[in-house]
């Protein structure tokens, strides 16, 4: 979670009860995560939320020896010098537990499917479990994770989930920048770097409606702002909002995805062009 919090905002104009997920950064142990002070927040959020779903460990099983149970539902391999350090995630190559998953096949495979190839098939195999606990009617994704959004919106609709999933626009700070649990292990020097996305992408948005839809052309404006910031490009990609598919010529509504690498710290961000030639 991270400061603005909007999604909590727009649940409350779309249920007559809310309630908030933690569930993956207890998944993805090495996730940015502040429990105690993402609590605060929320509850300085008029309104607040009704319910906070914060499991302990979903994954003991008790069938797997290399792995020790602490007494108290956490997870730990053999070998940790205190409890909760080397916590193993069911979703990692590393985990146990799961032979079943849930994959969104075409998808999950490009922009950060990429660099990552069985990150989506864990998300969707989390979220998943959680829609079966919780049961929601409503669920909210910030699009900026957008293939993530995108993700789990087919998800629902192959599965049958009855289950409405909202994209909740991108949250940025003052200064342009996509707000982000990362944001807090940027230097100066790296945050200032990072703000060559959005800048760029704004450009090719602007260069977009007015008649530049050439497609390999906006993306190399945009690659060559972030490297010449000091960035280490992961991904540009302006693909089919819906298909996820990369276009050469801009004719139907499209976003723009950026991966970025600013010192140690790996940013996403995105901007929807809404064209139609």
């Amino acid at each position: 979670m991270v400061k603005g919090y909007e999604i909590p905002r727009q649940s409350h104009r779309l249920s007559t009860h809310d309630g908030v997920s933690s569930l993956l950064p207890r998944i993805f142990p090495h996730y940015p995560s502040d429990f105690h002070g993402d609590i605060q927040k929320l509850m300085a959020v008029s309104g607040g939320v009704d319910v906070v779903f914060h499991p302990n460990n979903l994954y003991d099983y008790g069938t797997n020896p290399n792995v020790n149970n602490g007494g108290d539902n956490r997870l730990e391999r053999k070998g940790s010098k205190e409890k909760g350090e080397g916590v193993v995630s069911c979703v990692e190559d590393s985990g146990f537990g799961h032979e079943t998953w849930v994959r969104v096949e075409r998808l999950e495979k490009g922009m950060c499917g990429k660099s990552r190839p069985v990150f989506f098939r864990g998300v969707a195999t989390i979220v998943t479990k959680l829609f079966n606990m919780v049961e929601p009617d409503v669920a909210l994704f910030g699009k900026k994770d957008y293939q993530q959004w995108r993700i789990i919106q087919r998800m629902v609709r192959d599965l049958d989930f009855s289950i409405k999933v909202i994209g909740s626009e991108v949250v940025r700070e003052s200064d342009g920048l996509a707000m982000s649990s990362r944001n807090v292990h940027l230097s100066p020097e790296h945050r200032e770097q990072a703000l060559s996305i959005n800048r760029s992408l704004s450009r090719a948005r602007i260069a977009a409606e007015k008649g530049q839809v050439n497609c390999r052309e906006l993306r190399d404006s945009v690659i060559e702002a972030i490297e010449e910031a000091g960035g280490k490009l992961d991904y540009a990609e302006i693909v089919g909002q819906e298909s996820l598919e990369a276009v050469e010529e801009i004719r139907s509504p499209v976003v723009f995805c950026v991966a970025a690498w600013f010192g140690k710290v790996r940013l996403i961000d995105n901007m929807e062009i809404n064209i139609r030639n």
